[in-house]
């Protein structure tokens, strides 16, 4: 799976169905690239494409059940290949790393979260 769908596969499944504007705004895009990035998982079942439960004419985004299993295996191999990767590191420096790069990926969300600002 390209990096691309994985940070969409997760996103849905971390915060629920949403529209493709608050998917865009969350993952900090364009809402056309989100719609071209979406479609061939739509096209292949992974997310399905429904009404919105209070407005019918909007369409939302969301996790399908195949999508969700092959999140789930994706992610089951990942940790398999950190396993493997660090199988023979001490209990504290895998604790370390850990620790650095969630701090690290969570100034990086943060990073790209806030809009670049523009002075004139």
């Amino acid at each position: 799976m390209d990096r691309a769908a994985y940070l969409l596969l997760n996103r849905l499944d971390k915060e629920g169905p949403m529209g493709v504007k608050a998917l865009a705004a969350s993952m900090g895009i364009d809402s056309s690239t989100v719609t071209r990035q979406v479609a061939p998982l739509v096209d292949t079942g992974l997310v399905k494409r429904t009404s919105h439960p209070e407005d019918g004419r909007a369409v939302v985004l969301q996790l399908s059940p195949r999508g969700q299993s092959r999140l789930e295996e994706v992610r089951s191999s990942r940790r398999q290949l950190m396993a493997e990767l660090t199988h023979d590191w001490a209990p504290e420096e895998r604790e370390a790393f850990c620790t650095l790069l969630t701090r690290f990926n969570e100034a990086l969300s943060s990073r790209m979260s806030v809009p670049e600002r523009t002075d004139s």
